[in-house]
């Protein structure tokens, strides 16, 4: 009678020992992310308030087209993960060049359009005057750095796929410590300024990417894999990739609409929108490390054919994802007082913010199955069901957010919007996660 219990709790401790052992990492990694762009505001903040313009409108752009590309990571992760889990590592980081490959074209071509393109798309930002010889300037050298930055993607998402977080997240550290001390040295010591903080950033960036070569070229040697590119298997990975844009794609409209009905409630409501905007992304960086691990354990179990340890799996990190979310949900509706005068000292903001805030906090439980789900998903390599769940959840918020300025409820109306729109993300999630359609083993899907 006792060994079916004691089975099952060794079982979710293993699989809790996975999670931990990768989400933690992840997590840092992500975190460093987002301050390589903090570390060039604070640098270039000093220049004066053209030149920080500058640098929004043209961070702006190049995060959003990194982003845009994001599933050069997940995709491999998928990829490699299932390889591994099927004892094939030669084929796993065969894999994982593939994606390294197809990251170098679309490198290339993003460079061929932002050269010429930049100008104009300064101006589709509505820069002014003063700002947009700074924003057009950083933009064309920072794009060169694009190659780079999706190398990293992709090269992330391999060893992502062998299930290692940990080198990420000390590469990751590395080039923002590099980033932070050139930007400094290249700004000031040089007297380049804004110009040296993006050279800075792409020095920074391409070292990263050269670290993530040399761990990946170690390995393919050590276990005889090609590193010459293959046209069948960039081709493949680009496939593979497509349902997962068209997901990213959609995803960005629900930020951008989002933001535009907040610009149409006052200027005190989008103030708030973009403070509570940088809150839901930090909260996303936390739930997204449960996902990452998500991805690298479900694609293993799969690949080894353990369809019933990819259950149990989901299951656990599910339980992860909704104790995550009460416990970030608590800590912000506790931390509201405390949070709000750290970016605003306007009382109509602060009043506006207050229960907005609330229903992020009530949200984070739903947004921690969503996220966790997300994950499991895509570790399955089930990219078509999640392009298609998501331009479902499109369709349902575009119109309650529309609604939102002609019915009122301001901001917290918006935000039960985005709440909804994160319910009807788990509902998609849950059915497909609950039919099984998901689990299919193998090396590949």
């Amino acid at each position: 009678m006792t060994q079916a219990p004691t089975a099952a709790k060794n079982s979710r401790r293993r699989h809790d020992r996975e999670i931990v052992a990768l989400a933690l990492p992840a997590f840092g990694a992500l975190v460093a992310e987002p301050l390589f762009v903090m570390v060039d505001s604070a640098v270039i903040g000093h220049l004066g308030t053209p030149q920080l313009a500058g640098l929004g409108i043209a961070a702006t752009l190049l995060m959003t087209a990194v982003s845009v590309f994001v599933f050069l990571a997940y995709a491999t992760t998928a990829a490699v993960a299932r390889r591994v889990g099927a004892g094939d590592l030669p084929a796993a980081i065969r894999q994982g060049m593939d994606g390294i490959w197809l990251a170098l074209l679309l490198g290339a071509a993003v460079i061929a359009f932002v050269l010429p393109a930049a100008p104009w798309l300064v101006d589709l930002f509505g820069a002014s005057e003063t700002a947009a010889p700074y924003a057009v300037t950083y933009l064309r050298i920072s794009s060169l750095g694009i190659p780079a930055m999706l190398v990293v993607l992709a090269a992330t998402g391999v060893l992502r796929g062998l299930q290692d977080t940990k080198t990420p997240l000390y590469v990751a550290v590395g080039g923002f410590t590099v980033n932070a001390v050139l930007n400094v040295g290249l700004v000031y010591g040089a007297g380049l300024g804004i110009a040296g903080s993006a050279w800075g950033t792409v020095i920074a960036q391409c070292a990263m990417a050269a670290t993530y070569l040399a761990v990946v070229v170690r390995g393919a040697r050590k276990h005889g894999a090609s590193l010459r590119p293959d046209a069948a298997g960039i081709r493949a990975c680009a496939q593979a990739g497509a349902p997962l844009l068209v997901r990213t794609l959609s995803l960005r409209a629900v930020l951008m609409l989002a933001t535009a009905v907040a610009a149409r409630l006052g200027d005190a409501d989008v103030a708030a929108h973009q403070i509570i905007l940088a809150l839901w992304s930090l909260l996303a960086f936390a739930l997204d490390a449960i996902a990452i691990a998500g991805q690298a354990i479900i694609g293993r179990y799969l690949g080894a054919g353990d369809a019933k340890g990819a259950q149990e799996a989901c299951r656990r990190m599910v339980q992860w994802g909704i104790v995550s979310g009460v416990v970030l949900g608590v800590l912000v509706a506790v931390s509201r007082p405390l949070f709000i005068p750290l970016f605003t000292s306007d009382e109509v903001v602060r009043d506006v913010l207050l229960p907005a805030l609330l229903v992020v906090a009530v949200s984070q439980p739903i947004s921690g199955i969503v996220f966790v789900l997300d994950g499991v998903l895509m570790g399955a390599g089930d990219g078509p069901y999640l392009a298609w769940a998501m331009l479902a959840t499109l369709a349902v918020f575009a119109p309650v957010a529309l609604l939102v300025p002609v019915f009122g409820g301001g901001l917290t109306a918006l935000w039960w919007a985005m709440t909804l729109m994160m319910a009807v993300r788990m509902l998609t999630l849950w059915l497909r996660a609950r039919s099984g359609r998901w689990i299919v083993t193998g090396a590949t899907r």
